[in-house]
């Protein structure tokens, strides 16, 4: 069994993250509260409180909403407590709990806990596994009672949810008489597992375990289930259960399939029960689809799920930028991975590919007030063209909610618990994953050591971090050296250390007797770096992508002009890149000369043979991707073409 240890929450100052968070703590959690009451004007309606309302017999009515309502409530009570850790708000707190006694008297006398089912179909508990979300909604309210019992010690959502576990556990398992099956939406496994933490009740464990277990065996229990409520029509997503990643046993699948947030769910909890249990086998599992994913299925903003259809996977190397899918959870549930990789691997690369969605594929899904938000990110925008069928889900304007709105509280809770992803502790070696501002504790060889993070990252190259034990203290320090970064320079009390002699694996491992004050810089060199996409991307032949350090760049036609695939980026482009403090929040803005194709002299003409003079020379403005659509709409081209 591995001996990580989930750290507490640093206390964050960063000034790029800490923008995010008072956004969420200000703006994005009341509106959000507004959204699930359907007190926005012109916003979809939710009725997700109402749901809870009449299931607790304080109103009466219809049920609305999709079969998953719940989990939207769930996830805003996990963004309000990572909230409550770092700034204290009684007034929320007391709405939380109001909020917590209601849906207490909500829960059935068994135990059981799902609005839909106890408003609109009482009788059809657990008939309707593969498509109805049961279990998926249980988890994002365990996840929901881990997190505020947590942070505010609190038990009275942890009660309600482990009453529920223990029910829910009395319904599945091996045993006779018990369903031997489980979710068409993976969510309880990984949050039975953060149940376990917080309880020490290894039945939840097992019951994570079963179900990861039992996912893909033959007789398939999907084919079983529709048969005893006479449903005899092939699933709709190619007659596979490829969608719900049920098409194999765990272990068996080699290359990521079907939905794309429902695998990587599946992925984070098969992680953590790796971690927990010490099973190599389910431990190479996950570095096998790790691989898969991130080199051969990931867009340059760790976007994943290409294809609309299914919001799936598709096929190796197939990554359309103008009809991409890329939801924003997708984003999210990939950072959520990839922190578990990291307490199952000490490789860098995970934390790259943690960073690389943060910075990117994830905030993106949100405008910079955060009042608006994106369920979809493609890597390019043409507004006239999104009438089109085949991309009607690519929006060129972020939209104020959404029906199906398990987007918006899910960003709000990763946003919220930035904090948790900045280190991970193997016994006596503290790894550094993340670069931003922050205070934090941890125990190390028997004492406390407080580090100080001070950073302008990810604008700024240079990182500084104080250590300062209670006494003399060893331990290792490891600091991630970033995969885009091509040279580092690093010191320790002023005296450089040579990297090439402590790096493995991506982190440079800095082992020795820590005193209280001992200094450490690191400089990360960000130029700015042309990003290419394998040969086998084929949309992205003889194009390139601007990046500079984690983030990704983009250019917009508020910028550039219209008709963005008419720029071409000369192959001796010089770039500049110049901090603008009042541009978009303060952000890193990239320039260069480029050229693009005249449109002049063309007349009637739709087609004309080559001319070299129809280019002319003009200065292109890249921004970036995570802040596009922030001004007026228009155009946007994450991949340029080269000339």
């Amino acid at each position: 069994m591995r001996t990580t240890k989930t750290m507490n929450q640093p206390k964050i100052n960063d000034k790029f993250w800490r923008r995010y968070m008072d956004v969420v703590r200000n703006e994005v959690i009341p509106y959000q509260w507004e959204a699930l009451n359907d007190r926005i004007e012109g916003a979809a309606p939710s009725h997700a409180i109402e749901n809870f309302r009449i299931a607790a017999g304080e109103a009466e009515g219809e049920y609305h909403g999709f079969v998953f309502q719940d989990s939207d409530v769930a996830k805003w009570i996990e963004a309000v407590a990572y909230s409550l850790a770092t700034d204290p708000n009684p007034e929320l707190e007391k709405t939380a709990d109001e909020l917590i006694a209601l849906i207490g008297k909500a829960q059935q006398d068994d135990g059981y806990l799902n609005t839909y089912f106890t408003i609109k179909e009482p009788e059809a508990r657990w008939t309707n596994l593969r498509d109805q979300h049961e279990l998926y909604c249980a988890g994002h309210m365990m996840e929901a009672a881990v997190a505020y019992y947590e942070v505010t010690g609190k038990r009275e959502l942890l009660d309600i949810m482990s009453r529920f576990a223990d029910y829910i556990d009395t319904v599945f398992g091996e045993e006779a008489g018990k369903i031997q099956g489980y979710d068409g939406h993976q969510e309880i496994e990984l949050a039975l597992v953060k149940l376990y933490e917080a309880t020490g009740n290894e039945k939840y464990l097992n019951l994570s375990k079963f179900f990861i277990e039992e996912r893909g065996r033959q007789p398939h229990f999907f084919d079983q289930e529709s048969e005893a409520r006479g449903d005899k029509e092939p699933f709709w997503y190619y007659g596979s259960y490829r969608y719900s990643q049920s098409h194999l046993p765990v272990r068996e699948q080699k290359e990521a399939a079907g939905h794309s947030v429902r695998a990587v769910y599946m992925y984070s909890a098969m992680a953590d029960l790796a971690a927990k249990t010490g099973d190599e086998s389910l431990v190479e599992a996950c570095k096998t689809l790790w691989e898969n994913v991130t080199n051969k299925q990931m867009y340059v903003t760790a976007g994943i799920g290409s294809s609309e259809f299914g919001e799936a996977f598709s096929f190796n190397y197939d990554l359309p930028n103008n009809t991409s899918y890329t939801e924003t959870c997708a984003s999210i549930g990939l950072v959520f991975w990839a922190q578990r990789m990291l307490n199952l691997d000490k490789h860098a690369k995970y934390a790259d590919v943690m960073e690389r969605a943060l910075y990117n594929g994830t905030i993106s899904g949100m405008d910079l007030n955060g009042k608006k938000f994106f369920y979809v990110n493609p890597l390019e925008v043409w507004p006239k063209a999104c009438i089109r069928h085949d991309k009607r889900h690519v929006k060129p304007e972020r939209q104020k909610w959404f029906s199906c709105a398990c987007c918006p509280p899910n960003l709000a809770r990763l946003i919220a618990s930035i904090g948790r992803y900045i280190y991970t502790q193997h016994d006596d070696e503290l790894f550094v994953n993340l670069y931003m501002g922050n205070k934090a504790e941890f125990a190390l060889n028997g004492q406390t050591v407080k580090l100080v993070q001070r950073t302008e990252y990810p604008w700024d190259e240079t990182i500084s971090l104080t250590v300062s034990p209670e006494g003399d203290c060893e331990f290792t320090l490891a600091l991630r050296i970033p995969g885009w970064c091509r040279k580092a320079y690093l010191k320790v009390n002023g005296e450089y250390v040579d990297l090439e002699d402590i790096t493995s694996n991506g982190y440079a491992y800095v082992k020795r007797v820590w005193q209280a004050g001992d200094q450490v810089e690191l400089v990360l060199t960000m130029p700015v770096e042309r990003i290419k996409a394998h040969p086998n991307v084929r949309e992205n032949a003889g194009k390139t992508a601007l990046q500079r350090g984690p983030v990704i760049y983009c250019i917009e036609e508020v910028d550039n002009g219209a008709n963005l695939p008419n720029i071409f980026l000369p192959e001796n482009a010089v770039f500049s890149a110049r901090f603008e403090p009042e541009l978009l929040g303060g952000v890193t803005v990239v320039t260069a000369e480029a050229e693009r194709l005249n449109d002049s002299g063309w007349g009637e003409s739709l087609y004309k043979p080559i001319d070299i003079n129809q280019y002319h020379s003009f200065k292109l403005t890249a921004i970036p991707y995570y802040a596009w659509c922030n001004r007026e709409p228009g155009e946007m081209l994450v991949w340029i073409n080269e000339k």
